[in-house]
C-alpha cells in the first residue's frame, strides 16, 4: 500500500459516512493498516491527516463540524481495539456492526449548546476548541481542538444527532465558566429559559456546583435569568387559566388583615372561594432553607385563615399544566364545603 491507495470500500461498507472518514488508530489497525502505513498516508500532501492524537481524518482538507465532534469524542473515549481469543478466529469485519464507543464521554460547553439548538451559541466551525466531559479520574489531556472537562458526577447525556451531549444546565455551566463577556453569558442564560430548554433552578444549581456564583458578571446574569424565569412562569399561569376554562382571578396581589400585618404576595387569588396560587420560582442558593421556611410559614398562616394555597413550580406548570389546572379547579369547587375564610384586604402588588 502507498498513501494514494484508497481504503477498500469492502472493509468499511458497514460504517456510516462520518465513521468512514474519522477513525482511531485502533480501528485502522483492526482494518489491517499498520502504524507505518497510517503515518505514510498522513505525510504532507497525503490523502489522510491526523486531527488529534490517535484520531485520523481519511480525506484531505478541513473537517466538517460533524467530523470534528466525532473526532473529539473518539479521542476522549479512546475506543479500544477489538479483543480476540487465542485459537478462535475473529469475526469478519463486515459482520461486526460498528458501534461508536462513546461511553462516559459527552460534548459539553458551547458546542453542546449549539447542538441543543441555541441561536446565541456560535457555529461549530467557529469554535477554537470543543469541550468534552469525562470522569474526573480519566487520564487524558486536552489536545488540539479537544478540551477535556472533568467531573466527579457525570450526568446522563442527551442524544442529539446521534451524539452524546451534556444536558443543557451542565453545558451552560461549562460554557459560561470560560466566558468573560457578561453580555454573552446573559444571552445564553436568558435563551435557556425563554427557549424552554430548562428551568432557572436547574441552571443555578449547576452554577453553584461549579462555584461560579462568586463571579460578579455571572451573578448579574443569574438575576436576569431568574427574572426571565418568573416572567415565563407567569405567562404559563395566565395561559392555564385561559385555556382550561378557570374563572378569572385577581392577579399579583398582596393580602393584609384589616388594620393588621402583611400576609404575603400571591400570583393569583380567587377572593370568593379564598383560593390562591403561588409560583415557587426560588433558585437553589445557600439561603434556600431560610427561604423555604419563610414560604412554609406564609402558607401555614394563610391556611389557618381559611385560604387554600396551591403551590406550583414552573416545571410542573410547564410539564403538567392540565393536572395543575385540575388541582385549582378542585380547590375552587371544594370552597363551598369549607367554613368561610377570614376577611382579608386584597391590594395590588
Amino acid at each position: 500500500m502507498n498513501h494514494n491507495t484508497p481504503l477498500s470500500p469492502r472493509t468499511l461498507h458497514h460504517l456510516g459516512e462520518v465513521h468512514r472518514q474519522v477513525l482511531t488508530a485502533a480501528q485502522l489497525r483492526a482494518q489491517g493498516f499498520s502504524a507505518a502505513e497510517t503515518s505514510e498516508r498522513c505525510r504532507p500532501g497525503g490523502r489522510w491527516q491526523q486531527v488529534l492524537p490517535g484520531v485520523f481524518l481519511l480525506h484531505p482538507g478541513p473537517p466538517t463540524g460533524e467530523e470534528l465532534l466525532h473526532a473529539v469524542l473518539k479521542y476522549a473515549a479512546r475506543t479500544p481495539q477489538a479483543r480476540t481469543t487465542p485459537g478462535v478466529p475473529s469475526q469478519p469485519t463486515a459482520q461486526r456492526p460498528y458501534r461508536p464507543a462513546y461511553a462516559e464521554v459527552m460534548v459539553t460547553g458551547l458546542a453542546a449548546l449549539t447542538l441543543h439548538g441555541f441561536s446565541t451559541a456560535p457555529a461549530l466551525l467557529s469554535l477554537e476548541r470543543i469541550d468534552v466531559l469525562v470522569p474526573r479520574l480519566r487520564r487524558l489531556r486536552s489536545a488540539g481542538c479537544a478540551r477535556i472537562v472533568r467531573t466527579a458526577d457525570l450526568p446522563a447525556p442527551a442524544t442529539v444527532t446521534g451524539l452524546p451531549v451534556a444536558p443543557v444546565p451542565r453545558a451552560l455551566a461549562d460554557a459560561v465558566a470560560g466566558l468573560p463577556d457578561a453580555e454573552a453569558v446573559r444571552r445564553l442564560l436568558t435563551e435557556a429559559v425563554r427557549g424552554g430548554h430548562c428551568e432557572p433552578a436547574a441552571v443555578v444549581r449547576e452554577l453553584t456546583e461549579a462555584r461560579l456564583l462568586n463571579l460578579p458578571h455571572i451573578v448579574d446574569a443569574v438575576d436576569s435569568l431568574l427574572a426571565e424565569g418568573r416572567s415565563v412562569a407567569e405567562d404559563r399561569l395566565y395561559r392555564m387559566v385561559r385555556e382550561h376554562g378557570l374563572p378569572d382571578p385577581v392577579w399579583n396581589v398582596d393580602l393584609r388583615l384589616p388594620g393588621g400585618p402583611h400576609l404575603g404576595g400571591l400570583d393569583a387569588y380567587w377572593p370568593e372561594q379564598a383560593v390562591a396560587v403561588e409560583l415557587d420560582t426560588r433558585a437553589p442558593r445557600q439561603d434556600e432553607d431560610a427561604a423555604g421556611s419563610e414560604y412554609a410559614r406564609k402558607r401555614e398562616h394563610l391556611e389557618r385563615l381559611g385560604i387554600t394555597v396551591v403551590h406550583m413550580s414552573p416545571r410542573r406548570l410547564r410539564d403538567t399544566m392540565e393536572q395543575q389546572a385540575a388541582v385549582v379547579r378542585t380547590a375552587l369547587m371544594a370552597s363551598a364545603d369549607r367554613d368561610p375564610a377570614a376577611y382579608v384586604v386584597v391590594l395590588p402588588r
